[in-house]
């Protein structure tokens, strides 16, 4: 979600003009962004806590050429989030675990049914308006070939 889609999510939901919206949003992110800068740290309730923290120096490979490099110390913005943020995440991780497993079984099926990973022989077409509208029809896609069996060398 981009900065000017919260924008005219928050407008709508408020019913103000995009225009203040955007004034609004942009005043909330100058603060946060000012109360890192001079006092390293804000909590928002119920939401989380941005910290700035000093990475150290470190070594580290290039992947280019795979010569090492030093990695000057630096400071980096962290965030923790806070109980109720992490409490909805875990929800939609064991809702993503039960559609993954869905998923999982449904796949099984198609492979039970379909073991050798061939193409159905058959393949479902709309009818028009034979079997009224909307029908279905199983057609043959591969049809064995007819006649006499093939020669076969050396008998």
């Amino acid at each position: 979600m981009t900065k000017k889609e919260i924008v005219k999510a928050i407008s709508e939901e408020l019913g103000l003009t995009q225009l203040k919206t955007k004034e609004i949003v942009q005043k909330t992110f100058d603060a946060i962004v000012e109360t890192l800068v001079t006092d390293g740290r804000i909590e928002l309730r119920n939401f989380g806590v941005f910290e700035v923290k000093k990475r150290a120096a470190r070594k580290a490979r290039n992947p280019r050429t795979g010569g090492q490099v030093e990695v000057p110390a630096k400071f980096v913005v962290t965030f923790k989030p806070g109980k109720e943020m992490e409490e909805r995440v875990l929800q939609m991780e064991e809702a993503e675990f039960a559609r993954e497993q869905a998923e999982r079984a449904a796949a099984a099926q198609v492979e039970i049914r379909n073991p050798n990973g061939l193409p159905p022989l058959t393949e479902q077409r709309p009818t028009g308006s034979q079997n009224g509208p909307g029908s279905i029809s199983q057609e043959p896609i591969y049809r064995p070939p007819s006649g006499p069996a093939p020669f076969k060398h050396g008998g």
